[in-house]
């Protein structure tokens, strides 16, 4: 059972070292951008009660995002393992993430942070080409995330495991990996 939650600064790559991931290890991709786009296109109770914040530009409320991770949770193909991406986002999140899996005597294997220097995370990030991602956009970005996940790398000191976040999928993937022990 693999059991891991991925941190990193906003263009550090989570997503697509969730996703390359999630396939090596044969365990879902819990992406709470995805959780959010899932419940609002289906019209769920818990969807239109996030599509409230999200079309007003808020953050979705603690509440309904651990609602929606504890259903996520839930399904069977989550039993066997899974890679979270951006959930939990502060100590609250991870306590509440914590009571979930003790329900069913399991904890995380480990929290992965994806380090990548500020200066690769604008360049990435304006190469996107977003209208909206400006370099001072960006570093503000990068200062809020800081500050909410700084709380949060303590909270998962006994467990974190710090990689390498530059370099090729391929290769950011085998340090993942290696930091597991789950490189075949």
């Amino acid at each position: 059972m693999t059991r891991v939650v991925l941190v990193g600064p906003p263009g550090a790559g989570k997503g697509t070292q969730a996703a390359a991931l999630s396939k090596r290890l044969g365990i879902p991709h819990i992406s709470t951008g995805d959780l959010f786009r899932k419940h609002v296109g289906d019209e769920t109770s818990l969807g239109r009660e996030a599509k409230r914040y999200l079309d007003s530009g808020e953050l979705v409320p603690d509440a309904v995002t651990n609602e929606m991770v504890r259903e996520r949770l839930g399904e069977p193909d989550a039993k066997s393992g899974f890679l979270l991406d951006g959930f939990p986002r502060n100590t609250k999140q991870a306590d509440v993430l914590a009571e979930l899996l003790d329900e069913n005597g399991d904890a995380l294997d480990a929290v992965i942070e994806l380090k990548v220097p500020e200066d690769v995370l604008v360049e990435r990030m304006l190469g996107r080409g977003r209208t909206d991602d400006t370099e001072e956009v960006i570093r503000r970005r990068q200062q809020v995330y800081r500050s909410e996940t700084a709380p949060l790398l303590e909270y998962y000191s006994d467990i974190l495991v710090t990689v390498d976040g530059v370099g090729d999928i391929d290769e950011v993937s085998s340090r993942v990996l290696d930091a597991l022990g789950k490189r075949s």
